[in-house]
C-alpha cells in the first residue's frame, strides 16, 4: 500500500489515485452468497422485512435494513434490528466486509447513530472490527474526512489511530491521502511515536510527509519535518524525498510577480503569521516561504540537488531552481542523461518562468545556453519542437498558439551564437527547418481558425453595413415634400441618429473588410506573430464599434419616433441597447484582449527579481 501510494506522484493526473484503486479493487471482489433463505412476514414498525437463515449464515439482503439505518442515522430501527439479532452488531454487512460501525462513520449525519453503536461494542473489539483489507472504522472516518466521529472512536480506544491495515497503511495516510485537513490535524494529535512503534520513523514517515505535502497542506507539512527533521532527507520506496515532490508542484509556491497592483497592496497588508497549530505546543508560521523550510533541511547534498534542480526546471518550479543555485551555484551546470540542463529542459517543456531566470544571470548566461544534447539539438532545435499539449492550451485558438510559439522562438534567438542558427542536429535539420516541420500541422490549424472566425465576423459586418445604408437613405420621420429636407432635422436625436449610422456604415464596412484580408492572407509561419493577429484585432474593434454605433442610431431613432419628448422612454431604450453590446463584450472581448496584449505587449519574457544567480 506504501508503495501505492508512493507512486502517486509519477501516476497520471487522469489516472484514479491508489487509495481509489484499493477501494474499488476491494468493492469488485465478489463475495459468496449463502445457502437458501425463507421470507417471514415484516414485524417492525417501518415493515422492513427481515430475512432468516435456514443455517446460521446469513447472506447480505438479511443485513439490508441495517445498512439503511446505519447510512440514515436511524438508530431507532437498528436498536430493533440488534433486538432481533445481537450478532449483527459485530457482523460484515456489505460487499466489502464493512461492519454498521464503518457505514455510520461514511455518513456525515449519522453522529448520534455512531454514539449509540459504540456503547454496544467493546472496546477490545474495535481494533478487531476491519474491513476486507484491514480497514477499522477510524480508517473510513479518515477517508471521509469525519472527525466528530473519529473523536469518538479514539475516545473509546486510544489504539485506533497507530492500528495499519492489512498493508501498513495507517488512518493518517487515508486522511492525507484524501486530503481532509481537519482530519489529518487531529490524527497529528493523536498518532503516537513511542518506541514501541513510531509511524513517524523510515518509510512510513516519510509516505505521510509526501502526501501530506502532495494534498498541498504546507504547514502540516513543515510541522513534520520540524518535529521529525530526517524525514527530510528519506526516500520514500518509490526513491522521491519530500523535496522531490515539492519540486513537480509548481502550485507550492508564491508568486508575488503575478499579482496585479491591488492585490500585491492588500497582501502587504495581510499578517503572514498564524497561531499555534494543534499539538505538542509546538508553533509553526506559515508564509509564502514555508516550503523553504523542508529546502533548508536539504541543501548538503549536491547530486540530490542537481537532480531536484532539473526537475523543478522541467515543471516550471523557478522558486526551488532559484533557491538550489543559491546554495549551490555549480547545479546551473547540471545535466540529465539526454543532455539537458535546466535551461534546455525550460525551453523543452515551456516553462517560462525558468528560462526567466536567465535574465538574472552574469554574462555567464552565454554559456549556459550553449549546450548541445545527445541528439545534437542547441537550444533553437529545442524550441523549435513542438510544446507540450498542456502549454500550447494557454491561449486560445491554435493562431494564438502559433504566435506564442514564434515568441519562444525570437526569445531563445536571441541567446545562441550565429553559427547555432545554422547548425544540423541528427536528423540533419537546421532549427528554422526544425521548426517549420513540428509546427507545419499547427499553421494549418491556425489558418482553419483565422478563417473560421473570419467568415463568421465578416457575415456580422455585412449585415450591419446593409442595415446602416439603408437606415441612412430612409431617414426617421420621412422628408419634408416642399424643400426635400428630413422633417425632424432640427432635433437632437436625429442628429444622433445621423452621426452613429455614420460611424456604424463606415466601421461595418472596416471591418468586413479587414476579415476579407485575412480571408486572402498567404498564411505563412511569420505571418502568426504580427500581421494576422493585428488584422483581427482591427477586424474585432471596428466590428464592435458599429455594433455600438447601430444601437445607438436606432435607439435614437425610436425615441424621435416613438418617444414624443417623453424623457422616461429613454431608460427602456438604453437598457435594450446595451444587451447586444454587453453580450459582445462578453463573448468576444476576453479573446481580443488576450490577442492585444500577446501582440503588443507580451509578458512572458523578463526579469523577474533583482537577486543575481551566478
Amino acid at each position: 500500500m506504501m508503495k501505492e501510494f508512493s507512486s502517486q506522484q509519477e501516476d497520471s493526473k487522469n489516472e484514479p489515485g491508489p487509495l481509489a484503486k484499493m477501494l474499488l479493487g476491494a468493492r469488485n471482489k465478489n463475495v459468496k452468497s449463502s445457502t437458501e433463505v425463507e421470507i417471514k412476514p415484516p414485524d417492525n414498525a417501518h415493515g422492513s422485512m427481515l430475512v432468516e437463515k435456514k443455517e446460521h449464515e446469513k447472506d447480505l439482503n438479511w443485513y439490508l435494513p441495517l445498512y439503511r439505518a446505519a447510512i440514515n442515522g436511524d438508530w431507532e430501527s437498528a436498536r430493533k434490528f440488534f433486538d432481533q439479532d445481537p450478532d449483527a452488531i459485530t457482523a460484515k454487512i456489505t460487499k466489502v466486509s464493512e461492519t454498521a460501525l464503518h457505514v455510520a462513520v461514511g455518513s456525515g449525519k449519522a453522529i448520534d447513530f455512531v454514539k449509540e453503536l459504540l456503547e454496544l461494542i467493546p472496546t477490545e473489539a474495535l481494533v478487531t472490527l476491519r474491513d476486507q483489507i484491514g480497514q477499522t472504522a477510524l480508517h473510513s472516518a479518515a477517508i471521509f474526512g469525519n472527525v466528530e466521529a473519529a473523536k469518538l472512536l479514539v475516545s473509546k480506544d486510544p489504539a485506533l489511530p497507530n492500528t495499519p491495515c492489512n498493508s501498513s497503511f495507517l488512518p493518517l495516510h487515508a486522511a492525507a491521502g484524501y486530503a481532509n485537513k481537519d482530519m489529518v490535524s487531529f490524527l497529528l494529535t493523536v498518532t503516537r511515536d513511542d518506541a514501541g512503534y513510531n509511524p513517524f520513523a523510515d518509510g512510513s514517515g516519510v509516505d505521510i510527509l509526501n502526501l501530506v505535502i502532495l494534498a498541498e497542506f504546507y504547514d502540516l507539512a513543515l510541522y513534520l519535518v520540524q518535529l521529525y527533521p530526517y524525514l527530510a532527507t528519506l526516500r520514500s520506496s518509490a526513491g522521491n524525498t519530500a523535496l522531490n515532490t515539492i519540486a513537480r508542484k509548481p502550485s507550492a509556491f508564491f508568486r508575488k510577480s503575478s499579482l496585479r497592483f491591488w492585490e500585491r497592496f492588500i497582501y502587504s497588508c495581510v499578517p503572514t503569521k498564524f497561531g499555534k497549530l494543534y499539538s505538542h505546543d509546538e508553533r509553526v508560521e506559515e508564509n509564502p516561504s514555508v516550503v523553504m523550510g523542508i529546502f533548508s533541511k536539504l541543501c548538503y547534498c549536491s547530486p540530490l540537488l542537481q537532480r531536484l534542480c532539473l526537475s523543478a526546471a522541467s515543471s516550471g518550479n523557478s522558486e526551488i531552481v532559484e533557491e538550489i543555485l543559491e546554495y549551490f551555484p555549480h547545479a546551473i551546470w547540471s545535466i540529465d542523461p539526454m543532455g539537458h540542463n535546466i535551461f534546455l529542459l525550460a525551453v523543452i517543456n515551456r516553462r517560462e518562468n525558468v528560462f526567466n531566470l536567465l535574465y538574472q544571470m552574469s554574462e555567464h548566461k552565454k554559456l549556459a545556453t550553449q549546450l548541445t544534447d545527445n541528439e545534437g539539438n542547441n537550444i533553437l532545435h529545442l524550441v523549435g519542437k513542438l510544446a507540450p499539449p498542456a502549454q500550447l492550451n494557454l491561449v486560445s485558438g491554435a493562431a494564438l498558439q502559433m504566435q506564442r510559439e514564434l515568441h519562444w522562438y525570437k526569445e531563445v534567438e536571441k541567446y545562441v551564437t550565429p553559427d547555432s542558427k545554422d547548425r544540423k542536429n541528427s536528423k540533419l535539420r537546421t532549427p528554422p527547418v526544425e521548426f517549420s516541420e513540428e509546427h507545419k500541422d499547427l499553421v494549418k490549424e491556425g489558418e482553419k481558425w483565422m478563417k473560421d472566425t473570419a467568415n463568421s465576423c465578416t457575415v456580422a459586418a455585412a449585415l450591419i453595413a446593409t442595415i446602416a445604408f439603408a437606415a441612412s437613405i430612409t431617414v426617421p420621420g420621412g422628408n419634408n415634400g416642399d424643400n426635400g429636407f428630413p422633417i425632424f432635422y432640427n432635433k437632437l436625436a436625429f442628429l444622433t441618429f445621423a452621426v452613429f449610422d455614420a460611424m456604424s456604415l463606415f466601421s461595418s464596412t472596416a471591418s468586413m473588410l479587414m476579415f476579407l484580408s485575412i480571408l486572402t492572407a498567404r498564411y505563412a509561419e511569420g505571418d502568426f506573430l504580427y500581421s494576422l493577429p493585428k488584422r483581427l484585432i482591427i477586424g474585432l474593434v471596428t466590428l464592435f464599434l458599429s455594433i455600438t454605433s447601430m444601437m445607438i442610431a436606432f435607439s435614437a431613432t425610436l425615441y424621435l419616433v416613438f418617444g414624443r419628448r417623453k424623457a422616461w422612454t429613454l431608460v427602456p431604450i438604453a437598457a435594450l441597447a446595451c444587451l447586444p453590446v454587453i453580450l459582445f463584450v462578453q463573448l468576444q472581448f476576453p479573446l481580443l484582449l488576450e490577442m492585444i496584449i500577446s501582440t503588443y505587449r507580451s509578458r512572458i519574457f523578463g526579469k523577474r527579481s533583482g537577486r543575481l544567480l551566478f
